[in-house]
């Protein structure tokens, strides 16, 4: 046994007894402290066995209504869940191949924005699948392409409405629309960035004018640039390849494809880390089967995004579809 001292009095533990209680606590995931783990969140598809082949995002819209982008399965394209989990519907007109989109509400109306992978276009639709915008690729200089092409892995939408797409895949320039889909300019880049796979981008709006947060997934840090294109420099070090970033309050989140998901404050401090795997083998990857899930461990985030109350949802990179949700303590 183990003795300790408090306030006088020795007390005595029986470690045997207490060996299974630290098992326990090591076999579930840390968890900040003002967030708790709603378990099994997301239903399958309505006759489907899995989610679906899932190399995308996650967003969710002011109704709380959670959109996911699915690339292979029977449902694919951009599948919709209620709060609950329960799958509601796909949205008509989404394509299969939205590596990373937002949803966002502007003063032309709340809609889905997001680049195709493959496509290389840029499209605004309504929630219900209407296409209002489509940005052909064309319009981007070919100076600012690799062998002429893009490969569009993430956008946002300026607070004025203008979108900011970036090239994670092939050169981290940062392509700068208004927001009617007329080009205005590039920026970022990795020469000027000294960034590897700008992977996904988000608005920060904590600051004064905004700025982008970027995952510079394989320099395994976050940065900001100003709209305007100044680099403003790292913003936080040391991040297990980050693949996704949102903002929400003072607060924003890193979903890193090494298996873990870090919140940050306005300074860059680390206030909480979530669900981090540290089992060999089980993590960037996107063939963990089922088998090996736990409950609140990732194998590999690949898109994050916050409701409007702060809850946190977390997709996965993974060839069989997976959702985490982190419900912020009210």
């Amino acid at each position: 046994g183990a003795t300790t001292a408090s306030h006088g009095c020795i007390r005595k533990f029986n470690m045997k007894k207490l060996l299974p209680l630290f098992t326990a606590l090591l076999a579930w995931p840390a968890i900040g402290a003002e967030y708790t783990l709603e378990k099994f969140w997301a239903s399958m598809p309505t006759g489907e066995k899995q989610i679906g082949n899932m190399h995308g995002d996650i967003a969710v819209s002011s109704k709380n209504e959670v959109y996911v982008s699915v690339q292979g399965g029977p449902k694919a394209g951009v599948q919709v869940y209620d709060n609950k989990g329960d799958y509601l519907r796909n949205v008509p007109n989404a394509p299969n191949d939205f590596h990373g989109f937002v949803i966002r509400k502007t003063e032309s109306g709340e809609h889905l924005y997001g680049p195709r992978l493959g496509g290389q276009n840029i499209l605004k639709l309504t929630l219900d699948g209407k296409v209002v915008l489509d940005i052909k690729p064309d319009s981007v200089p070919a100076k600012f392409k690799r062998n002429g092409r893009m490969r569009l892995t993430g956008m946002d939408v300026a607070p004025n409405g203008d979108l900011f797409v970036v090239d994670g895949y092939s050169t981290d320039y940062i392509h700068h629309f208004d927001k009617a889909g007329k080009y205005i300019k590039s920026i970022g880049g990795r020469e000027l960035l000294g960034s590897q796979t700008l992977h996904k981008i988000c608005i920060d709006t904590r600051y004064d004018p905004p700025r982008i947060l970027g995952a510079d997934r394989e320099k395994l840090r976050l940065i900001h640039i100003g709209l305007d294109g100044k680099f403003h420099g790292v913003y936080a070090k040391d991040v297990l390849r980050p693949a996704a970033v949102a903002v929400h309050g003072d607060l924003a989140v890193a979903g890193e494809i090494k298996g873990r998901a870090t919140l940050y404050d306005k300074a860059g401090k680390v206030v909480a880390r979530l669900g981090h795997n540290t089992a060999p083998g089980e993590t960037a990857t996107n063939r963990l089967p089922p088998a090996k899930w736990r409950p609140g461990f990732f194998s590999a985030p690949h898109g994050v995004a916050f409701n409007n109350v702060g809850d946190l949802f977390v997709a996965e990179y993974t060839v069989f579809g997976r959702i985490h949700r982190f419900n912020l303590k009210k």
